[in-house]
């Protein structure tokens, strides 16, 4: 297959950048594959670029090169295909709107997958006919604003696939009302194994790993460790990870950690890549966060052999961690939990070995290699389902909508975006 991927920005940092490029690199062993950035702010991507796969970009925001595109008058025009609900918004204008659709137009692949919803959106309005048009939901439909869930109800109706992180989230957008030709389909995110030794049981670290805002509830971690210092004072915390422009907790983590005089104890360790070296340092992994769109430092923590425990937020936790055997599972927001959870673990060298070597055995399901099996799975089996009935159907009926709409599919899709607003109390 030919296989064409369109991502925000490849040259950043980030989850979604990251899983992408894992997939894309895996599927890159079988097929022509190819991931096409929006944007370009630098000349390398950070992550590096995955082997046998080729990377290009629509806009060039690099000042010092020669097709620098922020000049550009239209780069000044707010867009109009992108839809204002995608918190991207800002950054997209009528120069991406007409860029994306030229290749959108023009791209020679069986397969294009969007990455986020704004992008989804584009190619549900500009994709040409032909391809196999895949939406990835990389966060949950209920995160998302209202306005961008009334977009993703009417929009998506014009696309093939949908496939979310979690099951539970596929169930979310089950219950949008699509129509029946849009499959909705859970497949999680692909977590390579590490290259170096699983952790030692008998480290005495506590870790943990996310970006330092609200959401992570790193507050609640520090507060449970607090109640657990005295009993075991050889065992430290490290939490990895920065903030953002919009939010940065460092400062309040580290007063709190100063308050409960957990000073030289509670490491605030700042951003690390890769992470895999730095999970193995320790013997337990803690995750707390309140909302999780799946959980990728659970799976990296349990791929180096680290029980992890857990909040059981919404979404990604309960369908990684089998609560009792390779991790614990604990309510959200509560520190007592938390810390009974991290005490038993801690006071028992063989319990964290055991639960380590099962947490190592079940993170093997999200290895890239199987993660790809199951889209390429999903992909061909669209994509032999819909070549029967391609030679005998007109050419405007094939794709419902790209070019010339044709007159049932613009009915089923109105009728089943309103169906889809009504579920959601939007209309």
């Amino acid at each position: 297959m030919r296989i064409s991927f369109l991502l925000h920005n490849g040259y950043h940092y980030g989850g979604t950048i990251r899983t992408t490029f894992t997939l894309a690199e895996r599927l890159a062993e079988r097929h022509e594959v190819e991931i096409v950035s929006v944007f370009r702010h630098r000349d390398r991507p950070r992550l590096g670029l995955p082997s046998e796969v080729t990377l290009r970009h629509l806009v060039d925001l690099r000042e010092d090169s020669q097709d620098y595109d922020g000049d550009h008058p239209d780069a000044r025009l707010p867009a109009r295909v992108f839809p204002r609900g995608d918190g991207r918004w800002r950054q997209y204008s009528a120069l991406t709107d007409a860029r994306i659709g030229d290749h959108l137009r023009g791209v020679r692949a069986d397969v294009v997958v969007g990455t986020r919803p704004g992008l989804n959106v584009h190619l549900a309005r500009q994709a040409g006919p032909g391809p196999l048009l895949v939406a990835q939901e990389h966060l949950v439909l209920d995160g998302h604003s209202r306005r961008l869930r009334r977009d993703i109800a009417h929009e998506y109706a014009l696309l093939d696939l949908v496939t979310t992180v979690t099951e539970a989230d596929a169930r979310a957008y089950r219950r949008l009302g699509l129509p029946g030709s849009v499959r909705i389909e859970s497949v999680p995110n692909g977590v390579p194994a590490p290259a170096g030794p699983p952790a030692d049981p008998a480290a005495r670290v506590v870790v943990a790993a996310g970006r330092l805002t609200r959401v992570k509830r790193f507050d609640v971690l520090v507060d449970a460790f607090a109640e657990l210092a005295g009993e075991h004072p050889e065992w430290s915390l490290r939490i990895y990870g920065s903030g953002d422009a919009a939010q940065d907790l460092r400062g309040p983590l580290t007063r709190q950690i100063e308050a409960r005089g957990l000073a030289g104890r509670v490491r605030l360790m700042g951003q690390v890549h890769p992470m895999e070296p730095e999970w193995a340092k320790g013997s337990i992994a803690a995750v707390t966060s309140e909302r999780e769109a799946f959980g990728m430092a659970i799976v990296e923590a349990m791929r180096c052999g680290l029980p992890v425990v857990a909040a059981d937020c919404p979404h990604g936790p309960r369908e990684i961690v089998e609560d009792g055997v390779d991790g614990r599972l604990v309510p959200v927001g509560d520190a007592g939990a938390v810390a009974r959870a991290l005490r038993e673990l801690m006071a028992d060298e063989e319990l964290r070995a055991r639960a380590g070597r099962a947490a190592r055995a079940a993170a093997e399901r999200f290895d890239p290699a199987r993660i790809a099996a199951r889209h390429e799975e999903l992909w061909t089996g669209l994509l032999d389902g819909r070549r029967p009935r391609r030679a005998h159907a007109p050419a405007a009926a094939v794709r419902h909508a790209r070019t010339g709409r044709a007159i049932d599919a613009g009915y089923a899709a109105k009728a089943a975006a309103g169906r889809a607003l009504r579920r959601l109390g939007l209309r």
